[in-house]
């Protein structure tokens, strides 16, 4: 039994022919998935956003995780296994957006960085970083107090909470309400 190979023999056209095709269509579909994607990022917020609240909202705890979500005419924070604390949309007199860039690691990062010699901490420190986006609210509770909350969301996520709150009735008192960037740095002092 011997395997003997057949040659084939193609003209350079049709090898042409095929490859743009096969890109042309690779190209199609990119574009049309990526647009159906943009477009069901932009008009579809999560119903339930995770986020940390910070400080300040009536009824829940410092630093506690919890999902904040728009539940017909209010914002509500809710903590697994506990009841929902909200606030009328109509009540908030102001929405600050911000960026938040944090150092995660902790007092094991910190010894690495004092460890790595001629300053190679510093390169250390490029990559634990985190970002993340705040969102602070200022209302107005049902006897009339101003109260304000801190909420700590991931990247990105803050944007379309504030076009829906203001879409639903929310007031912002500046006219140019643009995220704000602050860094925190984690030390050993801290912890």
């Amino acid at each position: 039994m011997t395997n003997t190979a057949i040659p084939c023999y193609c003209k350079p056209s049709d090898h042409l022919l095929k490859r743009s095709s096969l890109i042309a269509f690779l190209i199609l579909v990119m574009a049309c998935g990526t647009e159906a994607f943009a477009e069901d990022q932009q008009n579809n917020l999560p119903s339930s956003l995770r986020a940390t609240h910070l400080l300040g909202f009536a009824g829940a705890r410092n630093n506690s995780k919890g999902t904040l979500s728009i539940e017909g005419d209010a914002l509500q924070f809710k903590k697994k296994g506990k009841a929902a604390t909200q606030v009328k949309i109509a009540s908030i007199h102001d929405l600050l957006l911000g960026d938040l860039s944090r150092q995660v690691g902790g007092i094991p990062v910190t010894l690495a960085k004092a460890a790595v010699p001629y300053s190679g901490g510093r390169a250390v420190s490029l990559f634990t970083h985190r970002k993340y986006d705040m969102l602070t609210l200022e209302y107005v509770d049902a006897e009339g107090g101003l109260h304000g909350a801190i909420f700590e969301l991931k990247k990105g996520q803050t944007e379309g909470l504030r076009n829906e709150l203001l879409a639903k009735g929310a007031l912002v008192s500046n006219a140019r309400n643009e995220p704000t960037k602050q860094t925190a740095e984690a030390s050993s002092e801290n912890r």
